[in-house]
């Protein structure tokens, strides 16, 4: 980006875009066309962060929902505590029902 440009006001895929060249004593327009031109937001992460997650992650031969540190606890053990707690509502409810407890007059 050549220097000396300020930020824009339109959207990045708007075409062309336009800016203020700043120079000595004033504000000077400039239509920017090409995509190296435009300005863009620093990345969240550093790029060789993220290579190194995706080498990660795709190097482990495990189902998608397994592969994170935390995975086995959501995706495994939080459904059968739910399912085990569920049955045994169903149950007690059943066995309730058959022998008349709670029951209203």
């Amino acid at each position: 980006m050549p220097p000396g440009l300020t930020s824009t006001e339109s959207h990045p895929s708007s075409s062309p875009s336009a800016v203020f060249l700043k120079t000595q004593d004033h504000l000077e327009p400039r239509i920017l066309s090409t995509s190296r031109d435009r300005m863009t937001e620093a990345p969240f992460r550093p790029r060789e962060k993220l290579i190194e997650k995706q080498k990660y992650y795709q190097s482990i031969h495990r189902h998608t929902y397994l592969k994170g540190p935390l995975d086995k606890i959501t995706s495994v053990t939080i459904p059968l505590a739910l399912a085990a707690a569920s049955m045994y509502m169903i149950g007690r409810g059943i066995y309730n029902m058959s022998h008349g407890i709670g029951k209203k007059e």
